[in-house]
């Protein structure tokens, strides 16, 4: 719950808001009309005069009744996890097939909640005979929605058509793909980067990237790869996003060969793998190959205990582990030897890390079998 409220902090912070606390209650369920119970609502209520809050975040997606009731009861915005995470997908989003998947997810978000969009106009009258403008508003509104529904999925099909033409054309010639995949931050934009100078926006933020971007790679046998960046996964992800990323996710199953981006200093690494690894099999994609590349090794402090629980798991998975750091260039030697094994079938060739002397000796040193 803990790690899970730290998260949406971050979310909110990467939106822009300035986080000035936190409330947390122990439910069986949410409460069906104001997701909470009334004394701790009473409770938000008060703090709102000791902190001067302006907007509220809630770490679940609301019904648009709880939305709606809460929005009246405090006097403030209210912002549910699925809103923030679109609300962020939509002010990263660069290319034209971002835009639309993103406005498709948005939309589809919206339709249940137009009723509350027109809750002043239901006040105009009341009793049998009074079917007045809100209501004509409402349908209106509901229908240019579904409209506009209609014509981005039109459109995100017509990029899936146009996709899939490239995957054709790209596989008559030959060249495998390898997606990088991962948890949102976990480093996956500076390892393209640091491997074939793709210069994408690099930040200490979640989903600092949101367009899919694709570089050519030469492994070291002159072996010629498409290395692709991908949309980062992150907890409680909502299904309207994966279903409105559909055609770029596509991209993952068109792939010979993933690569799983962890961040080893991230406390929740575990989790957080466990959270990638779920997606994958939503998608269809648990049997992929794939190498769990562990980033960030430069900064890695971590308790040994909790460095062995990842390996692990990524070893029962039937993955390859590389340890490397994207920031540093350390490991990428052997990194790029693991893709051209695994695309090959090769022998394993003579391992070549690059990390120096004395940091590669400590990592020796630790248990789980590392090398």
């Amino acid at each position: 719950m803990e790690d899970s409220l730290e998260e949406l902090a971050q979310l909110a912070a990467t939106a822009g808001a300035e986080v000035v606390g936190a409330l947390v209650q122990r439910l069986t369920k949410a409460t069906p009309g104001y997701y909470l119970g009334k004394g701790k609502l009473k409770e938000l209520a008060d703090l709102k005069n000791e902190v001067g809050y302006d907007v509220v975040l809630f770490d679940d997606e609301l019904s648009p009744t709880q939305q709606r009731n809460l929005e009246e009861a405090l006097g403030v915005k209210i912002i549910d996890r699925t809103a923030l995470i679109l609300d962020i997908f939509a002010k990263r989003a660069q290319t034209h097939e971002g835009r639309l998947q993103v406005e498709l997810a948005q939309h589809q978000y919206l339709l249940p909640r137009l009723p509350g969009q027109w809750s002043h106009l239901e006040r105009l009258g009341g009793g049998i005979g009074t079917r007045g403008p809100g209501e004509s508003q409402l349908e209106t509104d509901r229908r240019l929605v579904r409209q506009k529904l209609h014509r981005l999925r039109k459109e995100i099909e017509q990029v899936r058509k146009h996709r899939a033409l490239y995957r054709r054309r790209r596989s008559a010639q030959g060249i495998p793909v390898v997606a990088i995949i991962g948890y949102t931050n976990a480093g996956k934009s500076t390892l393209l980067n640091t491997l074939s100078n793709a210069s994408v926006l690099v930040e200490d933020k979640l989903f600092a990237t949101l367009d899919p971007i694709t570089r050519r790679l030469t492994l070291p046998k002159k072996q010629q790869v498409l290395l692709s960046d991908t949309v980062g996964f992150i907890q409680k992800l909502p299904p309207m996003v994966i279903a409105a990323f559909r055609a770029t996710l596509e991209e993952l199953d068109e792939a010979a060969l993933l690569l799983h981006i962890v961040d080893i200093t991230h406390t929740n690494a575990v989790k957080q793998s466990i959270t990638v690894e779920k997606i994958l099999a939503k998608l269809g994609l648990g049997e992929k190959p794939r190498i769990a590349v562990l980033n960030k090794i430069d900064l890695f402090v971590a308790a040994e205990e909790e460095m062995a629980d990842l390996v692990k798991m990524v070893e029962e998975s039937g993955q390859d582990v590389v340890l490397i750091s994207a920031a540093k260039g350390w490991g990428l030697n052997r990194l790029l030897e693991r893709i051209a094994e695994k695309l090959s079938n090769q022998m394993p060739l003579e391992l070549s890390y690059g990390i120096p002397k004395g940091v590669w000796e400590a990592l020796k040193a630790m248990p789980g079998r590392l090398t």
